[in-house]
């Protein structure tokens, strides 16, 4: 189990780019299963998740070219069935969150799929049922092996329907919507995801031929087509990172230039983090972060303590949270945390209240930051990753911290954020991988 010893309280000062979103890469990548055609896809994150569903695809049949570092190209002419039944295939998808992803374009397009019960990370519930409720409502036959190995299969073609989701699901949407495309008549899916990573999903299948109507919103028309082709397709930057990174030069107060941020594609993120009291000033499609000494938590307009929490886009993202609620530790005024979504993902605070932060958890959903306002510093203790989110949160809490502090299980943060030691420390940062 590797750990990154960090050595806080050191400003840093530079440029970051962001990498190529994670979470819109999980559903694009498997949206190659689509089509016999090439499929070029550029700004992939160098990151174990995804890493581990190019080789899954790989392992399936899917041919699999590398033009560039981050620049891949995929055909998918000659998929392999029968490798799904394997030992092999059941270890890859049951340890990869992601490889729920390809339900939607097996089934669309060969008529049946199968998968263990993914992995990922322990933040809660993570129920699958938007998922195979709306294949189901497509045509598709659900089974269940023992506890946790799902099979699905459609007799014929799978035939458009009209489906209201009872949560706006990325995932669920996506995987609805790439079984959708190849089904025969329309299909409408209302409580429709509309996130970005979404609708980039959606753009790139109009480029290999689908017909869908309502991008952006939460009700899409999906006319389906006998078959879909090769296209370009460049990822947006990860939001999660560009989020982390601004909290990352609030809390360090360094003087830190986000690069290629895609602005308008951010949603709430810049005006969240405004919230806070972090100055942020955008430069065509850069941000830029001054170095502040100190930071001050807005009020609603009569004056009571303000509340942060997530919800579907365009509400701000759970990914988030964990880093808003480290920031606050250092800001000046109070603030709660209110995490809708997973009943786990709050479970990290007990290490920034040992740390030195003034935290009340109230309960699995919700915590109270009262802000120390830099007039005493967290210290470095020896923590554990819980999570992707929760994992970068403490590593800037460390940051930020006097002393030295030790971060175990970081291999959850790789899974995330690509090179993340070697990036940090070239703005300044120590961090030593051991």
């Amino acid at each position: 189990m590797a750990a990154f010893e960090v050595s806080g309280g050191k400003q840093l000062r530079g440029e970051i780019t962001p990498q190529g979103a994670k979470n819109e890469a999980l559903q694009i990548l498997c949206a190659v299963l689509l089509t016999p055609e090439p499929v070029t896809i550029s700004n992939i994150p160098d990151i174990r998740d995804v890493n581990k569903l190019i080789e899954l695809l790989r392992d399936m049949g899917v041919k699999v070219g590398k033009l560039a570092t981050d620049t891949y190209i995929f055909q998918a002419a000659n998929v392999n069935l029968d490798y799904l039944d394997t030992p092999e295939f059941i270890a890859q998808a049951g340890a990869l969150r992601g490889s729920v992803m390809i339900l939607g374009p097996m089934l669309g397009r060969y008529g049946r799929c199968q998968l263990p019960k993914p992995g990922g990370d322990k933040i809660g519930r993570r129920p699958m049922d938007t998922h195979f409720l709306g294949l189901e409502k497509l045509g598709g036959k659900l089974t269940l092996e023992g506890k946790d190995f799902y099979k699905i299969k459609v007799d014929g073609k799978l035939t458009g329907t009209h489906m209201l989701l009872d949560e706006a699901s990325v995932t669920g949407t996506a995987n609805i919507l790439m079984a959708a495309v190849l089904a025969e008549g329309t299909t409408t899916i209302y409580n429709a995801a509309c996130e970005p990573y979404l609708q980039q999903l959606c753009r790139m299948l109009v480029r290999m031929g689908a017909n869908i109507q309502g991008i952006g919103s939460n009700l899409l028309t999906i006319v389906g087509v006998d078959s879909l082709g090769g296209t370009d397709h460049r990822m947006l930057p990860d939001m999660i990172e560009i989020g982390s990174f601004i909290g990352l030069a609030a809390m360090t107060g360094s003087e830190i230039t986000i690069k290629d941020c895609q602005i308008p594609e951010l949603g709430l993120i810049p005006d969240t983090f405004r919230k806070l009291g972090i100055q942020l000033e955008f430069r065509g499609d850069d941000i830029y972060i001054p170095a502040q000494k100190h930071y001050e938590i807005a009020t609603y307009l009569d004056g009571s303590i303000l509340t942060v929490s997530d919800h579907t886009w365009p509400g701000f993202t759970p990914d988030l949270l964990s880093i808003v609620l480290v920031v606050a530790c250092q800001a000046k005024g109070t603030v709660l945390i209110h995490q809708k979504m997973f009943e786990s993902r709050l479970f990290f605070v007990d290490k920034l209240i040992d740390m030195g932060a003034q935290i009340i958890l109230c309960d699995p959903h919700r915590a109270t930051v009262i802000g120390l306002d830099q007039q005493k510093q967290l210290h470095g203790i020896t923590m554990t990753s819980p999570d992707i989110r929760a994992g970068v949160a403490l590593l800037i809490a460390a940051l930020s911290a006097e002393g030295t502090s030790t971060i175990l299980n970081v291999e959850q943060i790789d899974r995330g954020y690509q090179f993340i030691d070697q990036r940090l420390n070239a703005l300044g940062a120590d961090i030593r991988r051991v």
